[in-house]
């Protein structure tokens, strides 16, 4: 027993488990108590050499057991500031589904998000600092709704050497991230459909949340299969549009086959349709060069969607449109009826990062790392089976035989994954039957120093240990 934080304002009683060692006993103690809230975020941990005293424990094991959590996401530590504890996510004790969100995962493998400890710090400084410095005053009023056109104009260049995408200035418009560049479209169709309801094709399997996006904005969710080639152009029929995600699909990992890209254009020439192409995480390839983008082979046809929340971080909230001519304005005036525009400083700073091309080093250095992890999920699960959508991206998809016996060990183990059974249109709805059942799995999240266990504690769970 230890109320060893009473000397730094906090009264917390410790009790390390001596069970697996002292450095795993300190971990687990130290867990629970950001787990429980009894140290609340933000609370300053005492430094290794008091905690090692007052415990009686060495040195190295304090750090060890600081370190440990600092690569889990529990505590952070800067010099000169000491080890803290991390902000977790609040959770709504009446929100459904409270108590699971609530439990944090030791190791979290969940797809959708990047290696956000890998984010440019000094560049990103650097270019804000020179955005700042250049800036007119003008740049501090109310905008354009389109974006400023210096980041317009360097991301003009950018998608057209990088991703193949015919680009003007003129026709992007820069958004706060996909979610509100699809909402914004969602709107301009329903409003094109007149009284009507506008049918957005979405792929199946494909990603809830977006689903949920077309539907809270007027649209009406109309289902396209996804096999081993990609989105099936057969199935779209008179939708107004249909949203792909070609260069990596999510979550089955399939590139759309260049048959499939033909009968995409096809039908949207024909049927005067329209393709919405969501490059989340093209610039990511990695056996060889990136696929190019389908809008470079319909520019009047196809809605190019990319952001920076996969290769920079979330937290920029900054995305891009890249638009058929007959849609720009409609699209800008959407936008300047929702927020305006989006903020300004980030837009700067960005179009500086691009213009010095430390953008283009920082996506080939995370391009090499997440190969490495890719590498290491398939050295560790090579025997296990069938991994799917390797060639690219953020995650793969391995297939299991039960989801909810795999995903049951992984819970028990502190293991946390994606589940393929939720992305299907009619999942829940009695509609999961004879489908394909599997884990997707994410290599960006976790931190460097976590990852190999966290793969091992996957290999484990896959074998039913």
């Amino acid at each position: 027993m230890n109320d060893f934080w009473s000397g730094v304002g906090v009264d917390l009683h410790l009790e390390p488990d001596p069970e697996g060692g002292r450095r795993v006993g300190l971990e687990r103690a130290l867990r629970d108590a950001v787990r429980d809230g009894r140290l609340a975020p933000g609370t300053r941990l005492p430094a290794t050499r008091r905690l090692a005293t007052e415990l009686g424990v060495s040195r190295g094991t304090a750090k060890a057991a600081y370190d440990q959590l600092v690569a889990e996401g529990y505590l952070t530590a800067r010099q000169g500031s000491g080890t803290q504890v991390a902000l977790l996510p609040s959770v709504d004790a009446e929100a459904p589904g409270a108590a699971a969100r609530a439990r944090v995962p030791r190791f979290d493998l969940r797809p959708g998000s990047p290696d956000v400890g890998a984010f440019p710090a000094a560049a990103w400084l650097r270019s804000l600092r020179r955005a700042i410095a250049t800036a007119p005053s003008l740049a501090y009023d109310y905008g354009d709704p389109r974006g400023r056109i210096e980041l317009r104009t360097a991301l003009s260049g950018y998608l057209g050497r990088a991703r193949g995408v015919i680009a003007p200035p003129e026709r992007i418009v820069i958004t706060s991230g996909y979610v509100q560049g699809l909402a914004l479209l969602t709107r301009v169709l329903d409003a094109a459909a007149g009284r009507g309801v506008a049918d957005v094709a979405m792929e199946d399997p494909g990603l809830p949340f977006h689903r949920e996006v077309v539907r809270h904005n007027g649209g009406r969710v109309v289902p396209v299969r996804v096999d081993e080639r990609g989105a099936c152009a057969e199935d779209l029929g008179d939708a107004a549009a249909v949203v792909v995600t070609p260069a990596h699909q999510y979550p089955t990992g399939v590139t759309l086959h260049p048959e499939r890209r033909r009968a995409l254009t096809d039908w949207a020439r024909a049927r005067g349709g329209l393709i919405v192409e969501d490059d989340y995480d093209g610039e990511f390839r990695y056996d060889r060069q990136p696929v190019g983008a389908l809008q470079g082979m319909a520019p009047g046809q196809v809605v190019y969607l990319g952001t920076a929340s996969k290769t920079l971080g979330p937290a920029l909230r900054l995305g891009w449109m890249v638009l058929p001519p007959h849609l720009v304005d409609a699209v800008a005036d959407a936008k300047l009826h929702s927020d305006h525009h989006t903020e300004t400083i980030g837009q700067l700073a960005l179009a500086e990062l691009i213009d010095s091309h430390a953008y283009d080093r920082h996506v080939r250095a995370c391009r090499l790392r997440y190969r490495r992890r890719r590498d290491q999920l398939l050295g560790r699960l090579g025997a296990h089976g069938s991994v799917h959508g390797i060639a690219a991206g953020l995650h793969a998809l391995v297939e299991v035989a039960d989801e909810e016996a795999v995903l049951a060990r992984a819970e028990k183990e502190g293991l946390a994954v994606g589940r393929l059974g939720e992305h299907w249109h009619a999942a829940g709805e009695g509609g999961d039957a004879g489908r394909p059942q599997g884990l997707v799995v994410g290599y960006g999240t976790p931190r460097e120093r976590v990852y190999p266990e966290a793969l091992e504690v996957l290999g484990r769970v896959l074998e039913g240990a």
